[in-house]
């Protein structure tokens, strides 16, 4: 497939976005983990939307940074909450990007028997709650790129997150692709 060329210009402004993309999406877990609603209040745009798969989507900026402070997520946080993200896939599109990632939550594992590891100590260790595919889609905005909708699904043998996943992929399939 060859693309088509494109100027200096295009190419540096494809390394920014794409720069300016990663540092969003790599802040998430610090911001979650810390309760940083104006991080999500920030990166969200007024009307966006978050889709856990549990019922109707979150709506609203204000709303979806609401989450972080509530009791529950709170409670998590002083539990040792750790999001872990893997490295996300972006496609961008002029004003469009859709962002494909995989996200961990680990939590301390309080029942382990305790182990050392040389030159780090010793603790239970953690354990992997859950690990869940997520889709970001953002749109350029004049304050940067902002999130229009995130839909996260846990990785349980269904075919959402695999969706989600396959979604990633796209730009590499053929007309013969099966």
């Amino acid at each position: 497939m060859t693309k088509p060329a494109r100027s200096l210009e295009q190419r540096l402004r494809d390394v920014e976005d794409r720069l300016e993309i990663y540092d969003l999406i790599a802040s998430h877990p610090p911001s979650a983990d810390t309760g940083a609603d104006y991080y999500t209040r920030l990166v969200y745009a007024e009307d966006g939307e978050l889709d856990l798969g549990r019922g109707a989507p979150v709506r609203g900026n204000e709303t979806i940074a609401a989450i972080t402070k509530t009791s529950g997520h709170q409670a998590a946080i002083a539990g040792g909450l750790a999001h872990f993200a893997g490295l996300p896939k972006i496609v961008i599109d002029g004003d469009k990007a859709t962002v494909t990632s995989y996200l961990q939550i680990l939590t301390p594992h309080p029942t382990a028997a305790p182990h050392e590891v040389p030159n780090h100590g010793v603790s239970n260790g953690f354990r992997i709650h859950r690990v869940a595919a997520n889709r970001w889609d953002l749109e350029r905005t004049s304050d940067g790129w902002k999130v229009r909708r995130r839909t996260v699904r846990s990785i349980d043998g269904s075919e959402p997150p695999r969706e989600i996943l396959r979604g990633a992929l796209k730009s590499y399939q053929t007309t013969n692709a099966s």
